[in-house]
């Protein structure tokens, strides 16, 4: 047997990779790239039509609602006209008919729910993912899970009950010392009066407010919660070992990374806020007339709207209410649309593509 050099067998071995280079760039076209080519099992291209199919279905049924409530309220939008959306009053028999109270009155409530629900959403989902002890994580993320699936006329009758009796004391003091801001100032109300009324305060946009944002709350936090456990580990360490505290870590890598769960999570909550129905049905003491001051009795929302008015109306009435859902499915598609817009373009959202 005879031996063979080892530089000599190495120098063949390269020579046969050139030369099959070689001939695999010349009956390669183009820049002598290999093109890959795959081949989707059967499994997969299953998968992928009933996705397809799923997503479609959706977006059918979506345009169908839609559709529907354009014909229903089409009759009452062609005699209101324009002034649909700038009447306060609520008298469709008459012709005297509009949404601006009951829209202003949606969007307070629904603002009002979301200004209080994000600091403690995002404050339960920083806990539950950076700070509590493992063996009670899984139970707060199960807890704040099973708040989430709370009926909705729950909250309304804890609100009703218990919170309103107990918040108007709150609801003074808020009157008493930052009523000269206007959306915090109550009419007829006098702080130095020690006979003053506490009536005033109840069946407020406040009380409606906070119901409503216990009921968002659960929801923002398990999406900002998931998120947050998303961002990258090597970035999480690389900030500790430049001598980042835990907060600065988290206010450097985590929330910048879950801006878009953060995002989100908001816009959810806002498109629930804005069709409570049951919860603020409830506790509100309906008025036909803008309500600025949120403290102050007497506030409307068009779920609220609708729930009150549709088993008495009047044929011309229902369609009447039906141009005022079509005006709340509009309004709650532009915030899902902006929302997933702004969610693209953040970090965690692009991630997730």
């Amino acid at each position: 047997m005879v031996a063979v050099p080892t530089d000599l067998l190495a120098t063949e071995i390269l020579e046969l990779i050139l030369t099959d280079s070689v001939i695999d760039q010349a009956d390669t076209p183009d820049s002598g790239r290999r093109r890959l080519t795959t081949r989707a099992s059967t499994q997969d291209r299953i998968f992928e039509g009933i996705s397809r199919g799923a997503g479609t279905l959706v977006l059918t049924i979506m345009s169908l609602v839609g559709l529907f409530l354009l014909i229903q309220g089409n009759q009452a939008l062609s005699v209101a006209g324009f002034n649909f959306f700038t009447t306060e009053a609520w008298d469709p028999n008459s012709g005297n008919f509009g949404i601006a109270a009951v829209l202003a009155g949606t969007i307070l409530i629904a603002v009002t729910a979301i200004v209080l629900a994000v600091p403690l959403a995002v404050a339960t989902a920083l806990y539950i993912s950076e700070y509590a002890p493992l063996a009670i994580r899984q139970v707060l993320t199960s807890i704040v899970d099973l708040m989430a699936a709370v009926p909705s006329v729950v909250y309304g009758l804890w609100g009703m009950f218990l919170l309103e009796p107990n918040i108007l004391g709150v609801s003074q003091w808020i009157s008493t010392y930052c009523g000269w801001i206007p959306v915090f100032a109550v009419t007829g109300f006098d702080p130095n009066d020690p006979l003053a009324s506490p009536t005033v305060f109840t069946a407020s946009t406040f009380i409606a407010a906070i119901v409503v944002a216990l009921m968002v709350a659960p929801i923002a936090t398990s999406i900002m919660r998931e998120v947050f456990t998303q961002a990258p580990i090597g970035e999480r360490e690389a900030a500790l070992a430049l001598g980042a505290t835990k907060w600065g870590m988290i206010r450097s890598v985590v929330l910048p990374f879950g801006r878009g769960g953060m995002i989100g999570g908001t816009m959810l909550g806002l498109g629930r806020a804005l069709g409570e129905t049951i919860a603020v049905y409830l506790i509100i003491s309906p008025v036909f007339a803008v309500q600025p001051h949120i403290l102050e009795k007497g506030s409307n929302s068009i779920s609220a709207l609708i729930a009150l008015r549709y088993n008495e109306a009047s044929p011309f009435e229902i369609s009447a209410l039906m141009a005022a859902g079509l005006a709340l499915f509009v309004m709650t598609l532009f915030v899902n649309f902006g929302a997933s817009i702004i969610i693209s373009k953040s970090r965690s959202g692009a991630s997730s593509d």
